[in-house]
């Protein structure tokens, strides 16, 4: 069986394609055969964050490159020849052109590739319906719900958070990209998972895939939002997790002097009772320390030596929430997703951490290159929801940018 993953929740074109190798067992034996980002970030940097009207348009560009993209590398394309294969017919096209009568471009790009190539063996087709830019969700759920129609498959609906939880059960097992699913037969629930991301900072109880419970959460900023932020206040540009990182691991290597910040900033919410979170005192900390530093002090020793303190502040504050919620939830093992956790030093922390406070917690992370939105995480979870009596189209299947888990 092979499932395409389609995610489009922000501002990657993100399509994969998923095969299960042993049908009685769906969840165990799973090899991903592509998986295709295309990234808008060179498009927004220049704006400090994501444009959404761009990043919709950009989608509707890349959508059908993405798509045979990630069809050719799994090998599951095959060109009509001498106009062999069933012609599009005038009704099919003209449903075709009603679910797609915003988006022109898509539906000339999906025309030409429908007429191009025969149908693959896709015999499902998962894709986010939300939480995120609900411009740019409806973009991905619109051609889902054209291919879903042409290829007579059924549509599988998405939450976008439940894909980062499930991405790390995606473990490597070999040299060709093939995965393999954590073994279920370990006991690892109930799970704790922290979803950390740009948007999204939540802690999550997992009872069993399905079946979540969110124990805390963002008040104002995510995580991910502050990095972001505090980048743009020290213009470092966007996007600032990745640049406040590489400045931070170059700090180990300065005079100590030099790591000394005016006022250590602040931990917001680290002792509070609850497990919510809140990062945007942190940020105007930050702002405030940056704005009182002599201009003639502001080198780029100091930026470093500020980046980090900013991701150790951070870091202090998932660390300490996600632990006790794990002790007092009763945690077997631990899940830490979204594209934060792509940061080394979190990963680092949270690891050395468990080892030494809980060691009888496993942690879950997921692979290089699915830290981020990607559409193999998609294609998993909506494995993990196929109904085998599902039909198409589901025409009240809707995008939203508030779903929650």
């Amino acid at each position: 069986m092979l499932i395409l993953g389609v995610d489009t929740s922000c501002d990657d074109t993100s399509i994969a394609t998923l095969k299960i190798k042993n049908q009685k067992s769906k969840i165990k034996d799973i090899e991903v055969l592509s998986s295709v980002v295309s990234s808008q970030e060179k498009l927004h940097a220049k704006y400090g964050g994501v444009w959404p009207a761009m990043a919709q348009r950009e989608h509707e560009k890349n959508l059908v490159f993405v798509l045979e993209k990630a069809l050719k590398e799994a090998k599951s394309i095959g060109q009509k020849e001498n106009g062999n294969g069933k012609k599009i017919t005038e009704k099919k096209q003209k449903t075709l052109s009603k679910i797609l009568e915003r988006e022109p471009l898509l539906k000339e790009n999906l025309l030409k590739f429908l007429n191009k190539y025969q149908k693959p063996k896709i015999e499902a087709i998962a894709v986010t319906i939300g939480p995120g830019l609900e411009p740019c969700l409806w973009q991905g759920l619109n051609f889902a719900k054209a291919l879903a129609f042409m290829w007579e498959i059924p549509i599988i609906p998405v939450n976008h958070l439940e894909g980062h939880l499930v991405s790390c059960f995606l473990q490597k097992t070999g040299k060709n990209f093939q995965f393999s699913i954590f073994n279920f037969q370990k006991k690892i629930w109930p799970a704790m998972g922290l979803i950390v991301s740009g948007g999204h900072t939540q802690l999550v109880l997992i009872k069993k895939i399905g079946d979540y419970k969110i124990i805390g959460q963002t008040l104002d900023d995510a995580a991910g939002e502050c990095f972001d932020k505090t980048a743009r206040i020290l213009g470092l540009g966007y996007p600032g997790g990745p640049k406040i990182a590489t400045l931070a691991a170059k700090a180990t290597s300065l005079p100590t002097p030099n790591y000394q910040i005016p006022n250590n900033l602040p931990r917001p919410m680290m002792s509070s009772k609850n497990f919510d979170f809140s990062f945007s005192g942190l940020k105007t900390a930050v702002l405030y320390t940056w704005q009182k530093i002599p201009q003639k002090q502001k080198t780029s020793k100091m930026k470093t030596a500020l980046a980090h303190e900013i991701q150790q502040a951070i870091i202090d504050v998932l660390l300490h929430k996600a632990i006790r919620a794990a002790s007092t939830f009763k945690a077997k093992s631990f899940l830490l997703c979204g594209g934060v956790s792509a940061n080394k030093e979190l990963r680092k922390q949270f690891s050395e951490k468990l080892k030494a406070e809980k060691p009888s917690l496993g942690l879950l992370t997921a692979e290089n290159g699915f830290f981020t939105d990607n559409g193999a995480m998609i294609a998993l979870s909506g494995l993990c929801n196929l109904k085998k009596k599902q039909k198409f189209p589901f025409k009240n299947i809707r995008a939203n940018g508030n779903l929650n888990i």
